[in-house]
């Protein structure tokens, strides 16, 4: 889990946008993070997995 001073720090508006610093909706977590669905790659997975992420579903072949 991500610290929650952290988590907060990332919340507010920076004072210049290069400054923004991406983390994940459900977790807080800053690497691993997937633009088009806000999230990290384990909080993605666990939903993709549930079927809870409409469109994505497990590959297999």
């Amino acid at each position: 889990m991500a610290r929650t001073s952290h988590v907060a720090k990332a919340n507010k508006k920076p004072k210049f946008s290069t400054r923004q610093h991406n983390r994940c909706k459900i977790c807080g977590r800053p690497r691993a993070y997937l633009r088009k669905f806000g999230l990290c790659r384990l909080c993605f997975r666990g939903l993709a997995l549930r079927g809870e992420i409409p469109g994505v579903s497990k590959s297999s072949w």
